[in-house]
């Protein structure tokens, strides 16, 4: 049975916005913190995203309206994850099982990255015609890292293994490996191209946005991976890379995207808060309000 918060939930609503029965929205706080590799305090993540969506305006300029009241947003009270991989994953996905047999969409607060593996299981038994969004500063594509095959620089390979029906597209990719102890990452990319599309940050100056929603199916789950933002906008994760997206790319993307195609699911993953450095958490919990905007309006 689902366990709603009351007190401290996101973006600090009233009951009557933030009650089961009249939201849309559900918030699962899952801090699975098991295989990161650099930076830690992943599982710290859910409880910063909350305690700064306290702060997020709930008016929203750009929309002009406060969405909250239209979609209702419940929180669930904290999730302690198995310390096993393999048991974490299916408690998750029965977590977002339940959440999907109440009707409502689930939001992910992570934790590592590790954790989509889980949620998305549980989209891939509900909906079809179904296409994995990746916005990532890493490929996360490989057989295992550092001998842990659910770490969570595998994520994506493992997920793929889920179901051979639906497709992969990345964004913002800068970090790939090849290998062969790890099962050759790059060689796994280039192998599976008909199921992988990729647009690397590289060549940020000519994406089309248009392309990008192209090649989105129907039902579009999100992964978002904090370090796909520049290093520079998100220092507070293990992994920071630089020449990643700016905040009104990610908009701009995720706003024609969702225009056109139905977000079913979403994660938000590998934010490690750092002490008294409260911007970059707020950044994910004014995202996460601003896609539920998105969803909302279908702007």
């Amino acid at each position: 049975m689902l366990k709603i918060r009351k007190l401290k939930n996101f973006l600090d609503l009233k009951p009557e916005f933030s009650n089961l029965e009249n939201s849309k929205v559900v918030i699962i706080p899952f801090g699975l913190e098991q295989s990161v590799s650099y930076g830690q305090g992943t599982q710290n993540g859910p409880e910063a995203i909350i305690k700064a969506s306290g702060e997020v305006e709930l008016f929203d300029e750009e929309l002009e309206k406060e969405i909250y009241r239209e979609a209702g947003i419940a929180t669930l009270e904290k999730i302690k994850p198995s310390r096993e991989a393999r048991k974490a994953l299916e408690q998750l996905y029965q977590i977002t099982k339940e959440v999907y047999n109440f009707g409502k969409l689930p939001i992910v607060l992570g934790g590592e990255h590790t954790l989509t593996q889980g949620s998305f299981k549980a989209a891939l038994e509900k909906y079809n015609n179904l296409t994995l969004l990746q916005f990532d500063a890493h490929a996360d594509q490989r057989d295992s890292f550092e001998d842990n095959k659910y770490s969570h620089g595998a994520v994506m390979r493992r997920s793929l293994e889920l179901s051979p029906d639906f497709n992969l597209v990345q964004i913002g990719i800068r970090n790939i490996s090849n290998e062969p102890s790890e099962g050759g990452e790059f060689d796994f990319w280039k192998a599976n191209q008909g199921r992988i599309k990729t647009f690397w940050a590289k060549d940020m100056k000519s994406w089309q946005t248009e392309d990008i929603v192209a090649v989105c199916r129907e039902n579009v789950y999100l992964t978002f991976d904090v370090d796909a933002f520049d290093s520079s906008v998100m220092p507070s994760t293990g992994t920071p890379e630089p020449g990643g997206l700016g905040w009104y790319q990610v908009l701009d993307i995720l706003k024609k995207i969702i225009a056109k195609k139905k977000i079913i699911g979403a994660d938000f993953v590998e934010l490690a808060p750092i002490k008294n450095l409260s911007a970059p958490d707020f950044t994910v919990a004014k995202l996460i309000y601003k896609i539920i905007g998105y969803f909302k309006t279908r702007v």
